[in-house]
């Protein structure tokens, strides 16, 4: 029908006469309460949102000389993060001539993924960035839903 008689019929029941694909010929318009549409959708999105999982990367900092009781609270506290669905970003933070000595760090990580095989998974193998190095560790159950 014509653009003209389409809007009369929308103003005598007093809704709006919205264009839907402006490109199709003739361009197709519907009928309808606009701003309840609007509403609608902001209320879709906002549930979307509300449902989304947002991910984390959390850091632990490890020293090169760690000790075992240090080492196992910071193991801890990684299956902790592990466990609420975060990321793990584990570090080794080198100083002076510890920079000598990567393969110590590098050992410290190894371990920390040895141990936590059940739990996570690596994404990225030990690298080094300036004086530190690091690793990305995922939970298992994550790693699958990515599948």
């Amino acid at each position: 029908m014509p653009p003209p008689q389409a809007l009369a019929i929308a103003r005598e029941k007093g809704l709006d006469l919205v264009e839907i694909s402006p490109t199709a010929q003739p361009p197709v318009c519907r009928i309808m309460d606009y701003g309840r549409y609007q509403y609608e959708e902001q209320k879709r999105t906002r549930q979307a949102k509300k449902h989304q999982k947002t991910i984390e990367v959390k850091e632990i900092k490890f020293r090169p000389k760690v000790d075992e009781h240090d080492y196992q609270f910071k193991k801890k506290h990684v299956e902790r993060f592990l466990a609420h669905g975060d990321k793990v970003k584990a570090t080794i933070f080198f100083r002076g001539r510890e920079m000598a000595h990567p393969e110590f760090g590098r050992h410290i990580l190894e371990r920390l993924v040895d141990e936590l095989q059940e739990v996570a998974t690596q994404e990225t193998l030990p690298r080094m960035e300036g004086n530190q190095m690091h690793t990305i560790l995922s939970s298992k159950s994550m790693s699958k839903k990515g599948r």
